[in-house]
């Protein structure tokens, strides 16, 4: 099928998507994660295409040829940026709803456009559940099993972390792939396809400033404060939603998001997906884009 590269800017990027489908068909938005890129998605958008969506596909901020327009503007992954960044583009694009559906960092930037503007969203596919973080109680220890998963957020708040994620980017970003996804056989081929989106000039310093941000060690971009004091009160998500839970998950299992419900107060549903990790458009395309196309029609699409 052919797939669409455009460019769009918003206030402060040039943002690089992919558009597939018919342009007067029910906009979908994916949202691909950290670290991930929009091949995780390329199973999935042939399925939505043909039912009749318009689907566009985006790098986030620090990936692919995505680029910050002024040099003065903070290199930073925070989740207000990646909310706000949402948010802009579909005023870019002239979209006034959507349906959004993202994981990792592309589905805070969903939870975070449901919770702020909900008239701008016709349904949420969230992966694992509410993945707006809670910065204040990032200083309350975890469960010392969770804590060992979230090594690589320890590992990025040093400058060691921060030169290893600079010389060693494939091969570290490959290991997470592989113990985050443990039963997702992706080869060299699948690998390096994505690869490529790693080497955009400020993936290092935004991937660092967002795991520094997200426990108040790096301060956020002035501009987005009073975006961050809307989300510090961890606001509930009333628009359709389902969320999808990989089953062998290697970094945010099942039991982390089983109680997720209380922060949505419209319709919700929680679907655990069996012997699926981290990354569910690439491990179970059918099952994503079957959840997309429930949710674009009840809306009556």
């Amino acid at each position: 099928m052919i797939r669409e590269l455009r460019k769009i800017r918003t206030t402060t990027l040039e943002i690089t998507y992919e558009e597939s489908g018919r342009a007067d068909g029910t906009p979908v938005i994916l949202l691909h994660g950290w670290p991930y890129d929009p091949r995780c998605y390329d199973e999935v958008v042939p399925l939505l295409a043909a039912a009749g969506c318009r689907v566009i596909v985006p790098y986030l901020r620090g990936f692919g040829a995505t680029r910050f327009l002024s040099a003065a503007t903070p290199r930073s992954g925070q989740q207000a940026a990646l909310g706000d960044d949402l948010r802009e583009l579909m005023d870019a694009l002239g979209i006034a709803r959507a349906v959004l559906a993202g994981y990792d960092w592309g589905g805070r930037a969903a939870c975070i456009v449901a919770a702020l503007w909900p008239e701008r969203v016709i349904g949420l596919v969230t992966g694992n559940g509410y993945n707006v973080q809670d910065i204040a109680a990032s200083v309350k220890p975890a469960a010392p099993a969770q804590e060992h998963r979230f090594w690589y957020q320890y590992y990025f708040h040093t400058e060691r972390g921060r030169a290893g994620l600079t010389q060693n980017r494939r091969a570290l970003v490959r290991y997470i792939w592989q113990i985050w996804s443990p039963l997702w056989t992706f080869d060299d081929a699948v690998y390096e396809r994505s690869a490529a989106s790693f080497d955009n000039p400020h993936f290092v310093d935004v991937t660092i400033q967002s795991y520094r941000h997200r426990f108040g060690y790096a301060p956020g971009d002035p501009a987005l404060e009073p975006i961050e004091q809307k989300l510090a009160a961890q606001p509930k998500i009333a628009v359709p939603t389902i969320a999808l839970q990989g089953e062998v998950d290697g970094v945010a299992p099942p039991a982390a998001s089983e109680h997720h419900h209380r922060f949505f107060t419209g319709p919700f549903t929680r679907r655990v997906l069996p012997r699926v990790g981290h990354n569910p458009p690439a491990e179970a395309p059918r099952a994503f884009a079957d959840t997309v196309l429930e949710l674009a029609g009840k809306a009556g699409t």
